[in-house]
């Protein structure tokens, strides 16, 4: 068997864009529960109304204007105020899980339904069952679930109160929270990641914004002391990094493609899994820092706190790879939900939405991160988003999921067959859930299809779609049936 026994296979959401319940169970609002939906062709957005009380809209990780609010208005659809309304389906939906044979799901706990005004506020024990109840589900069909802590949902309230995370005063809330976490749901969960994708800030909505490396200090930090505290409670407990993943590649062999590719691995992924795997900033951080014109105030206990908090296992997703060049002659832009200036990879075809179908890369990409990083890896999001048409009789044919699916499993087969250390693989998505990058649920990622749509119509009844009962067999027989 090419996998080893025991290794985890499952799926993975993220609590902002699966329950619902924007305001239910004493949860407060996050940035995302004032974003619409937005298309194939351009990215969500969030509103808000400005002191003169004018109405105004920016990207998701922005900033609000002096004097701004964030505001609901009657003629937008927010699709995360129902999302799947996994609140109220998390037994039906943990139970079709199972049905999959799912040994692993990860989630992420909602900041906000802990801590709805933060640490001053108390802790919202109504928030705190609910997930020890959806944990308590997961353990009774033997899931050993890995769970997030952030996935860009701190409450409204703590932007408001300190302006986000270029206040140090965020790091102690978020400690905080991430102990109440790691004590009361020690016994059912000894996984743990801190921050999803930490290094999207630096692309994703603008990532030319100097101040976001001041955030990223302050959130990487928070990271390392909330690795220390979990040790504390339980040395049992294991948490991990998670990032984004980059594979990337020169367009051409010209020297300066070579370079620039290079550059964009240590700036937009490397700084952040060397800082938090290593426990220290790596050698070209004042590099970065230069360009960016930015100082960051860097303590002797956030050193030490790095160093300390260094994380157990890195984590990451993988969709897509990226091409670079410095060729300005080079006019075809690829498509994607990251802003990063890669153009056309001409060995490549392309999703719906414009991301590069890269499963071989997968496997590069899975050696780049053993041989750096020499620590567990953990596979958190892989998936294909696309559109599915449900036919007359009610069944959902999706044979260009299992292709991708399929392609990228035979990828990570053979990463570990030749010596890659990763303990498991969730697919982004096994149900149908709203977008991070463009609000939509037309999107869909899942093997269960979710009758909602990008307008809030729809029942929410669940559909089996055919990649369902393929994963099912691929879990089945350890990932060695992908037929």
């Amino acid at each position: 068997m090419s996998f080893p026994k025991g290794f985890l296979w499952g799926g993975s959401v993220s609590a902002a864009q699966c329950e619902g319940a924007w305001l239910e169970g004493g949860k407060s609002p996050v940035q995302v529960d004032y974003g619409d939906a937005g298309s194939t062709a351009g990215m969500r957005l969030i509103h808000y109304q400005n002191a003169d009380g004018s109405r105004g809209k920016m990207h998701q990780f922005d900033s609000l204007p002096p004097g701004a609010r964030y505001e609901i208005f009657d003629d937008i659809h927010y699709p995360n105020h129902e999302g799947i309304d996994f609140y109220h389906h998390y037994k039906e939906d943990i139970a079709l899980f199972a049905e999959m044979g799912f040994t692993t799901f990860n989630t992420s706990i909602s900041w906000a339904r802990i801590y709805p005004k933060g640490v001053e506020g108390g802790v919202n024990r109504e928030g705190v069952e609910f997930y020890r109840d959806v944990f308590k589900e997961c353990r009774r069909y033997g899931m050993d679930p890995v769970i997030t802590l952030y996935k860009y949902d701190e409450p409204v309230c703590l932007e408001e109160k300190y302006g986000g995370w270029q206040n140090r005063a965020m790091i102690d809330e978020f400690v905080e929270f991430a102990r109440t976490c790691f004590s009361e749901y020690k016994d059912l969960v000894n996984k743990w990641l801190t921050f999803n994708e930490i290094n999207v800030l630096t692309f994703f909505g603008g990532g030319d914004h100097p101040e976001r490396l001041i955030t990223l200090h302050h959130q990487m930090v928070a990271a390392a002391r909330s690795v220390r505290v979990a040790h504390e409670i339980d040395p049992a407990l294991r948490v991990g990094c998670m990032l984004c993943g980059l594979c990337s590649y020169p367009l051409t062999s010209d020297p300066a493609d070579v370079a620039m590719n290079y550059k964009f691995f240590q700036d937009k992924f490397a700084y952040f899994g060397d800082t938090m795997v290593r426990g220290y900033y790596p050698s070209y951080a004042p590099r970065v820092w230069k360009e960016a014109g930015v100082h960051i105030d860097i303590t002797e206990q956030d050193k030490t706190d790095l160093w300390e908090g260094k994380s157990d296992f890195l984590a990451y997703s993988y969709y897509m790879s990226i091409t670079l060049t410095t060729h300005k002659d080079v006019l075809e832009k690829s498509g994607g939900n990251v802003g990063l200036g890669g153009v056309k990879n001409p060995y490549l075809k392309e999703s719906d939405w414009g991301w590069p179908v890269d499963p071989a890369g997968y496997k590069y990409f899975l050696h780049l991160l053993n041989d750096r990083y020499q620590v567990p890896l953990f596979d958190v999001e892989n998936g294909l988003g696309a559109y599915d048409k449900v036919e007359a009789d009610g069944s959902i044919h999706d044979p260009y999921r299992i292709d991708y699916l399929r392609e990228h499993i035979r990828n990570l087969r053979e990463a570990v067959e030749e010596g890659v250390n990763i303990f498991g693989y969730t697919t982004w998505g096994p149900i149908d859930l709203v977008s991070a990058s463009t609000g939509q649920v037309d999107k869909r990622y899942g093997f269960i299809y979710v009758d909602k749509n990008d307008r809030g119509e729809g029942d929410g009844h669940r559909v089996r779609k055919d990649s369902f009962y393929w994963y099912q067999k691929v879990i089945r027989s350890n990932g060695e049936d992908l037929e």
